[in-house]
């Protein structure tokens, strides 16, 4: 009778594969990679949803100043009446300055958006929880 063939040592690279080999039934090998698609298919979502909103949220000001220009400075634009002419640039500088800001605002919330997407849907990608089992004292 011969001995019975050990197990081959493996790599540090390897003991993923090594433990699931050797440790895991089939049954618990598909369970994992059943819940991995569905967290690749919800992220998936996720992050197009917020691409999406980030496209909403455009949209919504690109039809705010298409409304702004149509309603208020067409009509000063438009108008003879001398008095118009300086509310006409009045409401230009006040116009400016709102500009200024807006555009300050957007770029901060596009920066901070998509940092908040780097940071947290697209680094999960590669963050695994198999670390060391906790033991208690």
């Amino acid at each position: 009778l011969r001995p019975p063939r050990s197990k081959p040592k493996p790599s540090s690279a390897a003991s993923d594969v090594y433990k699931r080999q050797y440790k895991e039934s089939n049954g618990e090998i598909f369970l994992h990679q059943i819940i991995h698609t569905i967290e690749f298919g919800l992220g998936t979502l996720s992050n197009t949803a917020s691409y999406l909103r980030l496209w909403a949220l455009s949209l919504a000001h690109c039809q705010l100043a298409s409304v702004f220009f149509d309603l208020i400075l067409l009509a000063y634009i438009n108008s003879d009446n001398p008095a118009a002419s300086y509310f006409f640039f009045a409401v230009i500088a006040l116009g400016c300055i709102t500009f200024g800001i807006l555009i300050g605002i957007d770029a901060l919330e596009c920066f901070l958006h998509a940092l908040r997407l780097h940071w947290v849907e697209f680094q999960s990608k590669f963050y695994k929880a198999e670390g060391y089992l906790f033991e208690p004292l």
